[in-house]
């Protein structure tokens, strides 16, 4: 094995940690694979913010039978020669991100093409930023763990658009870039999925403070179990918070020989045509001139109140007048029992349908919406 491997004198080199040393301020750890490091070496690195271009001021090693990650004094290096781990001390490394490559520029090297080559896995992972701006911040330790959780994330079962992305603890400046999403009024997406990093106390008060979410896991799938549950809730309380404006497309025929009530609360025995009819769905008759009668007060299967029936199935029904005058609305004066009862949709009410709803409406129930949509008029 050992006559197999080979040393190679170009520098190949991963940065695999960003750190802030007392007295020593942002330093950089990292496996020296192949080649040598110097004093005083320019090199690039990929940062958040863009390439890093600095020169090695340290080149710092642990004292035998140390580990490069326990605190203590270090052993100051003019050279190292691979492979080894190594602590580099330069300025401007803040930005610096774990898990890409550190390339040394060399007297024949083009600085500009080093800096495109190590901003290229950077690129990669901004590719999979959706381009309205509008979902979650992620953040992870490495910028291997971002593209694995980036990439879970985007795939079709999952499905969760990404508006923003950091390396790192997470800091006020995430936040603030997260609560972004409360202003364009997407509560669900005010929310950072932090996988395998740490979260500031002064981050974690002003995420309380402004209502942003931030979901900790050491686990992708627990990540994502916790997101889901948080949409989950989301969109229950908007139904809740909704329930009144929504309303759901049904077309009603009143059953022969069951008019039990002609006029306010009107009883009376339907057969639901098309959709789904559900208490609280305001009714007209567009064959008279679209009269509004009122709203579906309760719905009874079988002697069993029940809060919504669907398509073929027929229900006893009581309508309650909303207003003084439909509460005048009587079968036989303003309709006949021979016209079809009809929920009254607007452009509002099918908006509702469309953001807290969607799931709950067949296809052949959205068509049906399309053709009220024309019956109303509604553009």
């Amino acid at each position: 094995m050992e006559e197999r491997l080979m040393y190679i004198s170009e520098v190949q080199c991963t940065v695999l940690e960003v750190k802030v040393i007392e007295g020593l301020g942002t330093t950089i750890d990292v496996i020296l694979i192949n080649g040598v490091l110097h004093e005083g070496d320019q090199i690039v690195v990929c940062g958040m913010q863009g390439p890093i271009v600095t020169n090695i001021r340290a080149l710092l090693t642990p004292h035998p039978m140390k580990e490069l990650r326990i605190k203590g004094s270090y052993q100051h290096h003019k050279e190292l020669k691979a492979a080894q781990g190594i602590k580099i001390t330069a300025q401007g490394l803040e930005h610096a991100i774990a898990g890409t490559q550190l390339h040394v520029v060399g007297p024949d090297d083009d600085l500009e093409d080093l800096k495109d080559e190590a901003m290229q896995d950077m690129k990669n992972v901004m590719s999979r930023i959706d381009k309205t701006g509008e979902g979650v911040c992620v953040q992870a330790s490495t910028l291997g763990s971002l593209e694995a959780l980036l990439e879970f994330l985007k795939s079709p079962a999952v499905s969760i658009p990404v508006s923003g992305i950091n390396i790192g603890p997470v800091h006020k400046k995430d936040i603030m870039r997260s609560s972004v999403m409360l202003e364009k009024k997407k509560k669900e997406y005010a929310a950072i999925l932090a996988f395998d990093v740490k979260v500031t106390p002064e981050a974690r008060e002003l995420a309380d403070e402004l209502g942003v979410k931030i979901f900790m896991a050491d686990i992708i799938y627990h990540l994502f179990d916790q997101f889901k549950a948080y949409v989950d809730n989301i969109k229950e309380e908007k139904k809740k918070e909704s329930a009144e404006e929504a309303v759901f497309p049904c077309v009603l025929k009143i059953l022969p020989n069951c008019v039990f009530n002609k006029k306010d609360p009107i009883i009376v025995g339907v057969d639901i045509l098309e959709g789904i009819a559900r208490v609280g769905t305001p009714l007209c008759v567009p064959t008279k001139e679209y009269v509004e009668i009122g709203r579906i007060a309760s719905i009874e299967i079988n002697h069993k109140a029940v809060d919504s029936a669907k398509k073929g199935q027929q229900v006893a029904m009581k309508i309650i007048g909303n207003s003084p005058e439909e509460a005048q609305k009587m079968i036989g004066r303003h309709f006949e029992v021979e016209d079809e009862l009809v929920s009254h949709v607007t452009r509002r009410s099918i908006d509702i349908l469309k953001e807290n709803y969607r799931d709950d409406l067949s296809l052949e129930d959205w068509k049906f919406v399309l053709k009220l949509k024309k019956l109303f008029k509604i553009p």
